[in-house]
């Protein structure tokens, strides 16, 4: 079985496909391009959806004299990004859509400010300005498609966004590929195009992986 996936993987992460019988391609269909930005009139708490939101945003020079603000942010991995630079994560979900929730049962009475990147789902910000919650954005990042051509006919495919899918169909077609998706979002994303979507269990890189070597091992 060949499996693409639309990102360059950890070679350990790779090593578990090979391992388990499986023929590996991998290719990064999107890039990352941090922007310059301002830090003013910072609120009392910030948001991040994605470790790229972070990895911008600690490369301010002024980033550091914010670690006394509660940070909200979606993703175990970002989390522990997070933390690991010494900012105290307040409350974090798996989803965009769960940490809306938090925030609107537990923090609605205060104000946000969302680092976002270019391509960011409209989820958690409409859902706080619906709740009446205040919060001001900051765009951090760019996201950029690298579409490329794969020739080699594939049985299955890692999608890890939706814009990762977005770059894949601007030059490929899904076929008869099984797609496994980090999550619900992007699975989303290939309705209709695919006839097999498998969603992980964790929006992780490895679960993804997990979830790939389970469907070829079962068949």
């Amino acid at each position: 079985m060949r499996i693409l996936s639309t990102k360059k993987l950890q070679p350990n992460h790779k090593q578990y496909l090979l391992n388990a019988g499986l023929a590996v391609l991998e290719a990064d269909f999107i890039s990352i391009s941090y922007k310059p930005f301002e830090l003013n009139d910072i609120r009392p708490n910030l948001i991040f959806t994605s470790q790229n939101a972070f990895k911008s945003f600690v490369q301010n020079g002024q980033a550091g004299s914010y670690k006394s603000h509660a940070v909200f942010c979606v993703g175990s991995k970002t989390k522990e990004a997070i933390e690991k630079d010494g900012f105290k994560v307040l409350a974090f979900a798996d989803y965009a859509e769960g940490l809306s929730e938090i925030i609107i049962k537990e923090h609605a009475g205060e104000s946000f400010t969302f680092f976002s990147g270019s391509m960011r789902r409209d989820t958690l910000p409409d859902a706080l300005a619906n709740a009446g919650i205040s919060v001001d954005e900051i765009e951090v990042y760019e996201t950029v498609l690298s579409p490329q051509k794969i020739n080699a006919p594939l049985d299955g495919i890692l999608f890890f966004s939706p814009s990762g899918v977005e770059s894949f169909l601007k030059e490929n077609s899904i076929g008869n590929a099984v797609c496994f998706c980090i999550g619900s979002t992007t699975a989303a994303a290939l309705e209709d195009l695919s006839s097999t979507i498998v969603i992980a269990n964790k929006p992780t890189v490895e679960n993804v992986i997990v979830q790939c070597i389970n469907y070829y091992r079962n068949l």
